[in-house]
């Protein structure tokens, strides 16, 4: 198949496909006898593998080295857990983080009935929270 047949059934973009192949993703495929990309269904296989993994939060350089430890005969599996076990460590930090940004900004919120948000160069709101975390530096004297 074409390399638009492909992008259409993998529901990406022929660019991206293209830019798969520029940093080893993907092989290099066959050309018909006119230069056209050629691609089989090895390569439709892969780029399911490549897009299940990003869904789960592997990098395209992560993918890579899979698929290449793979491509090699090796069995790919332990780097793959090793990066599942970095991925969610990496989600419950982010969680924490989002979690604490929901109680801040519900405190804003409940404030915000109170306060005089119209203060403050732009949105004394906005500037209040700037102030607790990076106050400005005392001017030189």
């Amino acid at each position: 198949m074409r390399i638009g047949e492909l992008a259409e059934r993998m529901a990406l973009n022929s660019r991206t496909i293209r830019y798969y192949e520029s940093i080893g993703l993907l092989p290099e495929p066959e050309r018909t006898a006119s230069g056209y990309r050629a691609y089989d269904e090895a390569d439709v296989d892969r780029l399911a593998f490549i897009k299940s993994a990003q869904r789960l939060g592997l990098a395209l350089d992560e993918i890579r080295e899979v698929l290449a430890l793979r491509d090699r005969g090796e069995a790919p599996c332990g780097y793959v857990r090793e990066l599942i076990s970095k991925e969610i460590f990496d989600i419950d930090r982010r969680l924490k983080e989002l979690r604490g940004l929901r109680q801040e900004l519900v405190a804003l919120d409940q404030r915000a009935d109170t306060a005089d948000a119209g203060s403050g160069r732009v949105c004394g709101l906005i500037e209040h929270v700037r102030q607790r975390v990076a106050s400005p530096p005392a001017p030189a004297s």
